[in-house]
């Protein structure tokens, strides 16, 4: 049993993984990424990525901020399409209203996925970030929403970002499909 999971099952007394994410992803890394999301832990989280996934919103959305040995960030479904004027990425959103913080005591280890946001606790709305290494400090400042449990030598080839802050620039990878899994 993956660490996660069992730390969830010791926490919430059941199995949190019923619904899950695959994520093809192309540029530098090619291949699939599969993701575990975590619904009775952050359960308007996930049924925002589920939702935004099932509409399409999240294929041809970059990765526009990628630190290595810390996380790979996606999920800008306004300003962050393939193709497009990239200058914005990372500060856009759904049209949907942002979500309140659903804090847990599930720590962000290698593979945790987690919601964006701004300075705001309350402000996470369509982007999601990927952790390649531990990052304790971001413990119980950010809601876990599930855990990477197939690709991660795809997560680990995402082109990583050189200008400031980590934004990727020329051709940042991207998620081309993302697949919405039971």
């Amino acid at each position: 049993m993956r660490p996660l999971a069992a730390l969830l099952i010791a926490l919430s007394g059941t199995p949190a993984l019923a619904t899950g994410l695959e994520i093809d992803v192309s540029g530098e890394a090619n291949g699939t990424i599969v993701i575990d999301l975590f619904e009775d832990v952050a359960p308007q989280h996930v049924a925002r990525i589920v939702e935004l996934a099932n509409q399409g919103l999240y294929d041809n959305v970059v990765f526009h901020r990628v630190i290595d040995g810390f996380m790979a960030q996606t999920g800008d479904v306004q300003y962050g399409r393939a193709g497009g004027d990239l200058s914005l990425a990372g500060t856009g959103r759904s049209t949907l209203p942002d979500l309140p913080a659903e804090f847990s005591d599930i720590p962000f280890t290698r593979g945790v996925v987690g919601m964006a946001r701004s300075q705001d606790p309350d402000s996470a709305n369509s982007q999601f970030f990927i952790m390649f290494a531990d990052g304790p400090h971001l413990n119980g400042q950010y809601t876990v929403v599930g855990e990477v449990t197939g690709g991660f030598e795809v997560l680990d080839a995402i082109k990583r970002g050189t200008g400031p802050n980590g934004e990727v620039t020329g051709q940042p990878d991207v998620m081309t499909d993302v697949r919405v899994t039971e």
